[in-house]
């Protein structure tokens, strides 16, 4: 096992990342963060344990993967740490709004889908479908097709493969048009259509007109792509309920902003306005950024 060091600009608290939760991600707790996953190229799985021994830096310990450095830039990105993040600091001494959604959050930032295919491929299982229910199927698919890992003393599995996925007629729990959905995905995967490195240094509008090209990947499913898998620092995620919510609370509202009053008010966050939205977001759970998001 190797461990790479990952070194870290701006605030970054990892605990908030364990405890961010999302899709088929549930939000775990204490001060190791296990990741099991298709590395970039889909050809192999990778997993990782991730500590943070002072501000500044992570220790990433290699688990399974066979270019360590690779791994570790791999998991940079899904922790949104291969970011420099101090200009988004700054903006919380600038604005108000900002500097109380960091207090309620410190050192959190957007924690991504690890793939823009794994990011689709939970697109097709969770679209009209409980999430609870298709993260069950997730994981009773990566650990029968996919590959499982121990992690920092615990078992963790990864999503299959493009190409295993491709194998499947049949996907427990699903019907055979998702089974042909996530077909679809993985054969885009394979053709090199989501090639996540080079999905980000693209236009988003450009990528996200692509990515509808797939079967029943509307605009939702491109934006949660494009914003939650690619980690764009500044698009604006002003269609989502609950973010319009949150905010409104935030400038002492009772009904939810609407998408143009949403946008609005983060044109003063450029650009930072991703960062900003999750941060918001996070301050409708229970806990600030715990919990699912």
């Amino acid at each position: 096992m190797a461990t790479v060091e990952i070194p870290v600009q701006g605030s970054f608290d990892l605990r908030r990342a364990i405890g961010f939760g999302f899709g088929q991600r549930d939000a775990g707790s204490g001060d190791v963060m296990r990741l099991a996953f298709c590395l970039d190229g889909y050809r192999q799985h990778a997993a990782a344990a991730v500590t943070q021994p002072a501000a500044g830096v992570l220790l990433c310990d290699v688990v399974a993967g066979d270019d360590p450095d690779a791994v570790a830039a791999h998991v940079a990105r899904v922790l949104s740490v291969d970011v420099d993040g101090r200009g988004y600091d700054e903006l919380g001494g600038r604005d108000a709004l900002v500097g109380r959604v960091q207090a309620m959050a410190p050192g959190l930032r957007p924690v991504l889908f690890y793939s823009a295919y794994e990011a689709l491929l939970w697109a097709v299982l969770s679209a009209r479908r409980p999430e609870r229910q298709m993260a069950r199927v997730r994981d009773a698919l990566a650990r029968r097709d996919g590959a499982v890992f121990d992690v920092a003393g615990e078992r963790l599995a990864a999503v299959p493969l493009p190409e295993r996925i491709l194998e499947l007629d049949q996907i427990d729990g699903l019907p055979d048009v998702k089974v042909r959905r996530m077909h679809g995905v993985a054969q885009a995967a394979l053709d090199g259509w989501l090639d996540t490195a080079a999905l980000r240094v693209r236009d988003e509008q450009e990528v996200s007109a692509e990515l509808q090209q797939l079967e029943r990947i509307g605009p939702f499913y491109a934006m949660l792509t494009t914003v939650r898998a690619l980690g764009s620092t500044d698009a604006v995620p002003a269609d989502e309920p609950r973010l319009l919510a949150a905010a409104a609370r935030l400038v002492g509202r009772d009904e939810p902003l609407d998408p143009a009053e949403y946008r609005d008010l983060a044109e003063a966050w450029t650009p930072w306005r991703t960062w900003v939205s999750v941060a918001i977001r996070a301050t409708a759970t229970d806990a600030p950024g715990r919990g699912r998001q």
